[in-house]
């Protein structure tokens, strides 16, 4: 997956018509500085040219896959449109749970002409799945309270070494990226870490390489409070999301610094869920077209930096909408940023997070 095409940019298309009138969104995302980034790019514009429509927020999207399930077992759907990683997009479409998207017809063509599809080019991994932006898993730590003498850390590794790095960390609490760190970290190639993770014994390993620090880690199960874990010193070091990080440090002025190796790049977006009703489906579209339009993934991206799905956003960022701070040496897709980045395997993960998530929180509980 050639993620590095994706650092930044896009072209001013006019707002869709044909919104259905006096309807409620519901939207569910991952709240924070993430949803901040969704309402200002997204939201506010949309419901300004559309006084009819209300969005309304939902921050469970890492509960989606269960949730949609009930929804869909119970016969009620109260949800609209869905923030998910890609590997829960793949799985939900597999299981019926989200409709399929026809991108050229259904979404907004680029600046220059170019499909929808085309423009997505290797970010799309289902066709129920409209990917939105790319982002990475990688390691916040504090500046001020680094042991005498040490080097900063650089990477995920650097987790592993307590005596080097003292003191608690944070991991979030599902097998994602913690599985793959801990192979990676033990010496096994990025080739060969699904084919290792697909056996017993390379599960085995992996969690034994996470035993080795258990005792000293506290897991999060958002982004905020990866976040929140550092800023008030809970922990020196721990996993979170890149474009939390730069809001933590650039905007709020934590004492906070990036350790950028062996990050983890993911894609997120958005699926419909199946079975809406005709003028439900119809509004959703409608904002869908509008919100990943190649003007409104570059205007996200001046918010957070996350890397823009579309091509055709690449050239279209510049600057944070308030700070004076460019923002593509902020992207998980720079080159600059890390010497080892890996993508995550998506596919694979759509077929095994179910029975990992089990053994996962069996292990957490031991």
């Amino acid at each position: 997956m050639k993620l590095n095409r994706i650092i930044l940019a896009a072209g001013l298309l006019p707002i869709s018509a044909g919104a259905a009138a006096a309807i409620d969104l519901t939207v569910v995302s991952w709240g924070g500085a993430y949803s901040h980034s969704q309402e200002m790019a997204y939201q506010k514009p949309y419901m300004a040219a559309n006084p009819d429509v209300k969005i309304i927020n939902d921050e469970s999207a890492a509960e989606a896959v269960a949730k949609l399930r009930a929804m869909k077992e119970a016969g009620s759907i109260t949800w609209d449109l869905i923030d998910v990683e890609a590997a829960d997009g793949i799985r939900m479409c597999d299981e019926g749970l989200v409709k399929k998207i026809d991108f050229d017809k259904e979404l907004a063509t680029a600046p220059d002409g170019t499909l929808a599809r085309a423009d997505f080019g290797d970010t799309v991994v289902a066709d129920c799945f409209v990917p939105e932006i790319a982002f990475s898993t990688t390691v916040g730590y504090r500046t001020d309270k680094m042991p005498a003498g040490a080097e900063p850390p650089t990477g995920a590794c650097d987790l592993f070494d307590l005596e080097k790095y003292p003191g608690r960390r944070a991991l979030n609490k599902h097998p994602i990226v913690n599985l793959e760190w801990a192979l990676l970290c033990d010496g096994v190639s990025y080739d060969e870490v699904y084919s290792a993770l697909a056996t017993q014994e390379g599960q085995a390993r992996a969690f034994a390489k996470l035993d080795t620090i258990k005792k000293d880690t506290l897991w999060w199960s958002s982004g905020a409070e990866a976040i929140q874990l550092l800023a008030d010193g809970e922990v020196f070091m721990g996993s979170a999301y890149n474009g939390r990080l730069f809001s933590a440090i650039a905007e709020q002025n934590q004492p906070l610094g990036i350790a950028w190796d062996h990050q983890v790049l993911e894609l997120d977006g958005w699926v419909v869920p199946a079975g809406l009703p005709a003028e439900r489906e119809k509004a959703v579209m409608d904002y869908l077209f509008f919100a990943t339009d190649s003007q409104r993934l570059a205007d996200q991206a001046k918010y957070i930096p996350y890397a823009p799905a579309r091509v055709s956003s690449i050239p279209l960022v510049g600057k944070h909408a308030e700070l004076d701070v460019e923002m593509a040496p902020h992207m998980p897709t720079n080159p600059a940023n890390g010497a080892h980045k890996y993508v995550n395997n998506y596919v694979w993960w759509a077929d095994h997070r179910d029975d990992l998530d089990a053994k996962f929180q069996v292990w957490l509980s031991k």
